[in-house]
């Protein structure tokens, strides 16, 4: 395991794994919950969750991003401390709701048409955030190349982006943490 891998590890098992009785974002409840946020922007491990996240991106990738708020502190991290390496990624979040005002639409930030997109998130369970951004960055004309996750805690992800043609990533599953998947 590199030392970067081991640091985001320990950090995510120390200040980001709560225990008790949690319910989950599809309503089910759990004896355990990851706030990776915790983790994702402590300054002592953000440049290598960062680091982590670029050695899994396609070269040919140039662009990051995802549903807000999940994905805004991977992504954001990832694209500067990528340049300060030398790669160029775009950064973004796709909204929530189409933005009435301004110059409108569901993509905030620096993307493209024709962009080749790493859509992320902090944690997923059944991975329908993953999904719902990479649906908005086809329908803006962008390309995307992975789909990639902090944390999966659920393990249903992997197939449900392949019957979409994606391909899903993710730095470290619930058995990583001491859990079983919930696909909740």
């Amino acid at each position: 395991m590199s030392d970067a891998r081991s640091r985001v590890l320990d950090h995510l098992v120390e200040h980001s794994v709560r225990r008790g009785e949690f319910v989950l974002k599809s309503g089910r409840t759990s004896n355990w919950f990851i706030d990776s946020k915790q983790t994702i922007c402590a300054p002592e491990v953000m440049v290598d969750v960062a680091t982590l996240l670029l050695e899994k991106i396609p070269t040919n990738a140039n662009a990051i991003g995802g549903l807000t708020m999940g994905a805004d502190g991977a992504s954001f991290i990832t694209a500067g401390v990528a340049a300060t390496r030398g790669r160029m990624l775009r950064a973004f979040s796709v909204r929530k709701e189409v933005k009435d005002h301004g110059a409108g639409g569901r993509i905030a930030g620096s993307l493209f048409e024709g962009d080749h997109v790493v859509i992320t998130e902090d944690t997923v369970s059944r991975g329908t955030s993953l999904l719902e951004a990479a649906r908005v960055v086809r329908d803006y004309g962008a390309d995307v190349v992975l789909l990639i996750a902090v944390v999966d805690r659920g393990g249903t992800v992997e197939e449900m982006a392949a019957k979409e043609g994606l391909r899903f990533d993710a730095l470290f599953r619930a058995a990583d943490l001491g859990f079983s998947f919930e696909g909740g």
